[in-house]
């Protein structure tokens, strides 16, 4: 379900991405929001996605009037898909960017025992959506006009991750996606990925709520992730600060892998 029909001729404010247009999926709150956030922040325009209708409104609301649209659905369904890209293309013209950062996790414990079906929808929207989402908004304008595409992956996704194993398998091959794409899609194309270690949102809660101090203590930094961590690192992946970077996974986990933990 789209949330606006306006046409928005331009952003209000100046900025490296002055006049450029973003899709950002799974941008509600947590990390998509603070993707979007910074990306606003930087003069971009944004078309927000997620799965339910009043949080996307608000979020929406709070990243300024006239720089977001929201349209509402599943991550991996096509015909959502298909509703964002045109809402994208008929309010703002263009679509310069896409940040797929749609994720889930419903299941937790050994990957021995995981239930096939849960696996199953954990690859359809970790990773098969990510290349759907690249495909439509590849067919509709960068494939002839030429853009950036950033991947929330995971640590996970790059060393074992006890009971996170299914998920930490489709943030693995997510990260492939991206080093294919980037083969695939270059030179006016450019594909990278993010891979956060904890990050403070509701979605990574369980992994440190009550005990915070704990989780934070082997990171170098000493500290968990904050949304606008990632958000900083995606506008610099967007950006022309980053031309020369393709197919390229950079890691955001306050030094966590530098002793040995995930």
């Amino acid at each position: 379900m789209a949330g606006n029909e306006q046409r928005f001729d331009g952003p209000a404010a100046g900025g490296r991405f002055q006049g450029r247009v973003a899709i950002v999926t799974g941008a509600s709150r947590g990390i998509g929001l603070g993707i979007a956030e910074r990306l606003v922040a930087d003069g971009a325009q944004v078309i927000i996605t997620a799965r339910k209708p009043e949080a996307l409104a608000e979020a929406a609301d709070s990243l300024g009037d006239g720089r977001a649209l929201w349209v509402a659905g599943s991550g991996d369904d096509p015909a959502h898909q298909d509703e964002t890209v045109a809402t994208a293309l008929e309010a703002f013209g263009r679509i310069d960017f896409l940040v797929n950062n749609t994720g889930i996790n419903p299941v937790y414990g050994r990957m021995i025992d995981v239930d096939l079906d849960a696996a199953a929808k954990i690859f359809s929207v970790n990773v098969l959506s990510a290349v759907a989402w690249a495909q439509k908004v590849y067919r509709a304008w960068q494939e002839e006009h030429g853009g950036a595409i950033v991947n929330v992956a995971s640590v996970g996704g790059l060393k074992p991750a006890p009971n996170i194993g299914m998920y930490g398998a489709s943030k693995s091959a997510l990260i492939h996606v991206t080093e294919e794409l980037a083969v695939e899609l270059g030179p006016d194309i450019r594909v990278n990925a993010v891979a956060p270690a904890v990050v403070k949102t509701k979605f990574a809660k369980a992994l440190y709520e009550g005990r915070e101090d704990e989780v934070s203590a082997p990171y170098p930094l000493k500290r968990l992730g904050v949304p606008e961590d990632i958000g900083g690192i995606v506008a610099f992946l967007l950006s022309e600060d980053a031309a020369w970077l393709t197919g390229q996974t950079i890691v955001a986990d306050g030094g966590l892998l530098l002793t040995g933990g995930v």
